[in-house]
């Protein structure tokens, strides 16, 4: 087949949603070739590849035919995104494949065109989320303009100002907490818009591939932001004072 931009697969597992998609482009002149979303109690680990498999068949696409991988780097689950993660790799390894890394934060608020402040906002439990801030350029696309944090969604809110849209499924677990303490200042994206897309996911990496802005297959890591409990739990053994 014959396509006006190079093609990108991507796959995003952050949250409980085992997302990929086909794309080609950027956000300003991009298209979704084909795109499958699956959310239930099967892991990351199980259904990842099948999905894949099953995207690149019905599409009829082969892997000679593909650029470039694109992937979440997080933050989100620990667990999905080292299976993304390490899927992702894989692929990119096996398949001599660039690999563009996407953070699930930046691939949220690509959804957004608002001339509004924009603030998305993944669950990462331990009543916290993944949180930040972006701005509409001239062309309409999400800029981040903060660090990527992890917060207290009441710290999180005492920090805005201003209107703001909110996006992600941070929204759908503390959305009443927002309205709360926001009032008229907030305004939530549409709820079908909340879940991680692959398909955005693959606009911005499809931006990554023209700008030459590839990882390291070898050394490409995921970006937690948090540290691990398993690592929490390590670092409270090492500065517990023995008595």
């Amino acid at each position: 087949m014959d396509f006006d931009h190079p093609l990108i697969l991507s796959m995003d597992t952050a949250t409980a949603c085992s997302a990929v998609a086909l794309t080609s482009g950027t956000r300003k002149d991009g298209k979704v070739l084909a795109s499958l979303s699956l959310t239930g109690n099967v892991t990351h680990s199980r259904r990842l590849l099948k999905a894949i498999d099953y995207l690149l068949q019905e599409a009829r696409i082969g892997w000679s035919e593909i650029a470039g991988i694109g992937v979440s780097l997080g933050p989100g689950s620990f667990t999905g995104i080292r299976i993304g993660m390490a899927t992702a790799k894989g692929l990119a390894a096996a398949a001599g494949k660039s690999l563009y890394g996407i953070s699930s934060l930046d691939s949220l608020a690509a959804k957004c065109s608002t001339s509004q402040l924009i603030c998305a906002v993944v669950d990462a439990r331990k009543k916290e989320v993944y949180s930040a801030f972006y701005r509409c350029n001239n062309d309409g696309l999400a800029v981040r303009i903060s660090d990527m944090c992890v917060v207290a969604p009441e710290k999180l809110a005492a920090g805005i100002t201003e209107p703001v849209v909110m996006i992600g499924d941070g929204v759908m677990e503390y959305g009443a907490l927002f309205e709360k303490l926001l009032g008229e200042r907030v305004v939530f994206a549409p709820a079908m818009l909340h879940e991680l897309s692959a398909a955005s996911l693959g606009m911005l990496a499809g931006e990554k591939l023209l700008a030459g802005d590839a990882l390291d297959v070898a050394e490409a890591v995921p970006l937690y932001i948090r540290s691990s409990d398993a690592e929490l739990n390590l670092m409270q053994k090492k500065i517990t004072v023995p008595e």
